[in-house]
């Protein structure tokens, strides 16, 4: 019986740190990518694992070589799942420096309703362990927006809980052009309504049934329709922005940036690849994802075979003209979309004059704020909030 308890001990710390690795490795084949992107945002979780497990290894009545082993592991687990709260507060420093860099020291002040922020702080670890509370809203689900091709395209939208007229964010989701819904990060949209703002999150026809520019040709559709169901849905058009997460931030991005039926006020890209072509050329390594097949399916071949779709595609090539404020959020750790390609369109829209801003969170990979309550998306929340208030101010208060 002790030896089974004690055999129960060494599998609680070996699973303890198994989990843990994956707080700084890098995931080689797709099957393994959940777990280098949630390691992180489950750091809390992971810490509380492993210390556990360092306790009862430790006061232990039978002391064997098995015993320090478990210790051992324990240790390094521990050690593994207290990086990211190591780096978080120099993040939120260089996050804090980058907004008011951008938007100036005193902008907290010139946003009009601060205490509808939901976040008063970068980071709270009762809200990791807890949950981060939404709020009530009004919801309206599964709008057909367009049908091209006889594709239904639907739409969600979340609304604050009292009737009038609110600035809108427009989501657009990712999945790598392939697949995903309106559904999809669905809490974010949740918690922004609550917080004062008309949300709609849209969807468009997947590739590689439908080559690139249906997906932003639908985007565009979505928009038109928020236009002509304005009053309806209690949108005000004139303070609208658009949000979107991976093969979404580049739509958003390309939509923001070229003619849009709506009048764009700021373009929000969360992880959002920027230059296909080079994307194409140097992927990440390693490349779980293979995002070479990923863009031939999107544009229908490589960039050797059809440059021009790329070059189309790009929402760095739209740089060099006046756009609206871009806000982009990207992990530095990345395999999906290297952190390369994010920092050189933020050099690109500040050569130009634009006004844009870059957050990076050190420790996150892609798709990090699928985990709502980890400590990347409470940071990437805290300050989206605060740049979409300032964005979206109405300038008549």
């Amino acid at each position: 019986m002790k030896e089974a308890f004690s055999i129960l001990r060494i599998v609680l710390s070996t699973i303890g740190l198994f989990l843990s690795i994956w707080v700084v490795t890098p995931a080689p084949i797709y099957a393994l990518l959940p777990l280098a992107v949630g390691a992180p945002e489950v750091c809390h979780w992971l810490l509380l694992l492993n210390i556990t497990a360092f306790v009862v290894l430790l006061f232990s009545l039978q002391s064997s070589w098995l015993q320090y082993l478990g210790l051992g592991m324990s240790v390094v687990g521990i050690i593994l799942s207290i990086l990211p709260f190591v780096q978080l507060p120099t993040a939120q420093q260089q996050m804090q420096l980058a907004m008011e860099k951008q938007l100036g020291k005193d902008y907290p002040k010139t946003i009009v309703k601060p205490e509808s922020f939901g976040r008063l702080s970068p980071f709270n670890l009762i809200d990791a362990f807890k949950g981060i509370h939404l709020g009530e809203i009004r919801y309206t689900a599964n709008v057909e927006f367009a049908a091209p091709d006889g594709v239904p395209l639907r739409l969600n939208i979340y609304r604050p809980p009292q009737a009038g007229k609110y600035p809108a964010i427009v989501v657009i989701h990712g999945g790598g052009w392939q697949s995903g819904s309106p559904e999809t990060n669905a809490n974010f949209s949740h918690y922004m309504a609550a917080r004062g703002y008309t949300v709609f999150a849209i969807t468009y026809r997947y590739a590689p049934a439908y080559k690139f520019p249906a997906q932003l040709e639908d985007v565009r559709s979505a928009l038109a329709y928020i236009q002509k169901h304005a009053t309806e849905y209690e949108a005000d058009i004139d303070r609208i922005a658009l949000l979107g997460r991976s093969a979404g931030g580049q739509l958003a991005m390309l939509a923001g940036y070229q003619q849009s039926p709506l009048p764009v006020r700021a373009v929000i890209s969360y992880y959002g690849p920027s230059n296909l072509a080079q994307g194409y050329r140097e992927p990440p390594t390693p490349d779980p994802l293979n995002v070479r097949d990923v863009l031939e399916a999107f544009l229908g071949g490589t960039p050797d075979q059809v440059p021009e779709q790329y070059a189309k595609a790009s929402p760095i090539n739209y740089a060099n003209r006046p756009l609206p404020p871009t806000l982009l959020v990207h992990g530095s750790r990345d395999h999906i979309t290297r952190i390369s390609f994010p920092r050189k369109l933020f050099e690109s829209l500040q050569t130009s004059g634009n006004l844009a801003i870059l957050l990076e969170i050190p420790w996150a990979e892609h798709a990090f704020d699928y985990i709502f309550n980890g400590p990347s998306n409470q940071l990437a929340l805290y300050h989206t909030e605060r740049f979409l208030a300032w964005v979206l101010r109405d300038m008549g208060e």
